[in-house]
Parts: structure tokens; sequence; C-alpha cells
């Protein structure tokens, strides 16, 4: 696979959401560093410094995640967007999770742009991906729990063998990045009333990040294309 050959078919029924991705070669997963943790820290003093959650409900990216999240049948307020939920246990006090370079550096993109990033392991994909409705019994694997079985109509990312996201807060472990991981394709998912603006921009971010803290060579930033 190019590394820029990885295209993404939004389908129909995905309610006007949309993604940007890029792929990052030659990647090396290792536990963060203090200098890398220290830059976390920076991020998230500003991050305490300019809200709360009283102020956090307003706002507008929050808010339009907020929106869709009652479309797909989910209550945002007992299952926060991903975004969310990383400012939300910043504000708290517990700070970001530290789980490697690679996804220390997405989670701390997605505080900074408040947009749901998912990174993957490129050489577990297979195929094509679709952003599609899932089919009746279909099985979703997520990282932390036991494998579901999907109702029909659930918004999931999905490769030509697997579902590797549920659309727009739940990753797969079939493609999690790993210490093996060296490939990854990153993804910014994005939902009507967000600028597609920042969603690329969180896509950018992340690349930063990435590279800055791991390493590897990035290829273009890619929009989805709309089936």
């Amino acid at each position: 696979m190019s590394m820029s050959n990885l295209r993404i078919k939004v389908c129909r029924g995905a309610l006007g959401s949309f993604l940007y991705s890029i792929i990052i070669r030659g990647v090396y997963v290792r536990p963060s560093t203090q200098e890398e943790l220290r830059e976390i820290l920076e991020v998230e003093k500003e991050i305490r410094k300019n809200f709360s959650p009283e102020n956090l409900r307003t706002h507008p990216v929050i808010r339009a995640y907020r929106d869709f999240y009652w479309r797909i049948g989910i209550d945002p307020t007992k299952t926060r967007p991903s975004a969310e939920a990383l400012v939300r246990r910043v504000l708290r006090g517990k700070g970001l999770p530290k789980i490697n370079n690679i996804v220390d550096a997405g989670n701390l993109a997605s505080l900074k742009t408040f947009i749901p990033i998912g990174i993957y392991d490129l050489d577990r994909i297979k195929g094509g991906l679709k952003l599609r409705l899932s089919r009746e019994g279909e099985i979703f694997k997520p990282i932390g729990g036991k494998e579901e079985r999907l109702s029909e109509g659930v918004i999931v990312l999905a490769d030509e063998e697997k579902i590797l996201h549920l659309f727009p807060h739940r990753d797969s472990r079939e493609t999690m990045i790993i210490g093996s991981t060296r490939n990854i394709l990153v993804i910014a998912c994005g939902v009507p009333g967000v600028p597609y603006g920042l969603v690329r921009k969180a896509v950018r971010e992340t690349r930063d990040y990435v590279i800055k803290f791991a390493g590897g060579e990035a290829g273009e930033i890619l929009s989805s294309i709309q089936e």
C-alpha cells in the first residue's frame, strides 16, 4: 500500500459525518518520555485556564458532537463524546491517560482541537475502508471490552473483513496500536456543525505530534469520499 492510495468512502446513512485521514510510516511505539509528558502537561494547563465544565457545554464544537450523539441514539450526558471526555478528565485534575507515545500524541491533538482522533495499525487493515451502517449481527471487538453483536444501522468504520470503529467514539482492539506497530492510519471524525478546516487541522496536529514523539514519514492528508 503506497502512502496515499488508501481511500475512505462514506456511504448513505452516515448523517452528514465526514473524515480526514493520513498515513504515517516508520513509527516506533514506546512509552512517552518525560519531555513529551511535560509538553502534555503544558496543554493541560491551558485547558484548565481557559475552560470549565460550565462553559464547555456551550462550546460550538462540543455542542455539535453532543447533537450528533442524540441523533444516533446515544445520550451524551452519559456517554461523552471522546474529545469532550478527555477535556473533562483534564478539568477534573486527572490528566490525559498515558498509553504509549502514538496514542498519547493523538489524545493531545484531540485535547487541543476537541476533535475525535482514531489511530490504527495500518498493516492490520484489509482493503479499503467504508464509513457505513452496520448489518444485523456484525461483530465488534472493543478495546478493553468483550466482543459485541451489533444491531442494524449503527454507523461504523469497516474494512473488507471487520469493524475498526463505532463512529465517533469506540475503537476495535483488532487494529489498535501495539508494540510492533510500524505504520499507522490517523483519522479525524467530523459531524455536521464542525468546520471541515478544524477537522483537517486535527489531523495536522496529530501528524506533527506523532512525528515528534515517534518519528516516521507522513503522506498527504486525504478527505473521505462520498459514495
